[in-house]
């Protein structure tokens, strides 16, 4: 007699877009949940940023601007930028620490859309963003600083650092799939965030630069993104500024998205 063999049926992973919609907010709320039982990853976008406003302000402030007010309306923006990149290299942190202790194994196994764990792991990244930088905008407002273009200018401010952040959080991601460990990440946001920051107009303008540091000035995306959220928080919006800002994004992206989704579906 031939036995007969049922064919077992093989899992899929094609799932409808709106299916993988919810698995990436599942999974972006996942990562928010967490927040409750580590809340050190949360003090992390808080304290420092903080710690950094009121020490400039107080200690530099007079020296830089002759007052510590004057020199908040130009620095605070500033300072939302530079935490805004530091706080991408969460991204790849804990994107890195999702792939070592094997939790994007086990949800491979899952019948969810491929692409949700790291969609989901951005998304919530981005709702901490946010947060920081709501955060330092209330305490900048808390020691004198003042909004000149009403809410319009803060929407467009807060649209313009979260987009930006977004597009370099896909520089922590290949950066966090490709090191073998998460303090990794860190040492890669401190050997080019941290010069990336310091060498541009974040703490002092241009002008008060030797003349062959101003040439890199005034081209570092980074200065280009400060004087853009001063012109939308400040003094006026300036076309100049934020489209640059936004081409430097786009570049990033174009980039680094492929490059890092290859190296995450590689490993995944």
């Amino acid at each position: 007699m031939t036995a007969v063999t049922t064919p077992i049926p093989v899992a899929t992973r094609r799932v409808s877009p709106l299916a993988g919609l919810q698995h990436t907010m599942t999974l972006a709320w996942r990562s928010l949940v967490q927040i409750k039982h580590n809340p050190m990853e949360l003090l992390d976008l808080s304290i420092q940023p903080i710690m950094f406003v009121l020490l400039f302000t107080y200690v530099f402030g007079g020296a830089i601007a002759n007052s510590p007010t004057d020199y908040l309306r130009f620095m605070l923006p500033g300072i939302m930028v530079q935490n805004a990149l530091f706080a991408t290299m969460t991204t790849g942190f804990g994107l890195n620490s999702d792939l070592t202790k094997g939790v994007f194994d086990r949800l491979r196994s899952l019948p969810i859309a491929r692409w949700a764990p790291l969609a989901g792991r951005i998304l919530a990244d981005t709702v901490k963003q946010a947060w920081s930088i709501a955060l330092l905008l209330a305490v900048g407002m808390a020691l004198g600083f003042r909004i000149g273009n009403g809410v319009l200018g803060v929407l467009g401010a807060f649209a313009l650092l979260l987009a930006f952040s977004l597009a370099a959080a896909w520089i922590s991601v290949l950066v966090g799939v490709l090191v073998s460990e998460p303090e990794k990440v860190q040492i890669f946001g401190f050997i080019v965030i941290f010069p990336l920051t310091f060498t541009s107009n974040i703490f002092v303008p241009t002008e008060s630069m030797p003349g062959w540091l101003q040439a890199w000035v005034k081209v570092n995306p980074v200065s280009q993104l400060a004087d853009a959220l001063r012109g939308l928080l400040v003094t006026g919006p300036e076309s100049g500024p934020i489209i640059t800002s936004l081409l430097w994004g786009l570049g990033i992206v174009v980039v680094f998205a492929p490059l890092a989704v290859r190296a995450v579906m590689r490993r995944t």
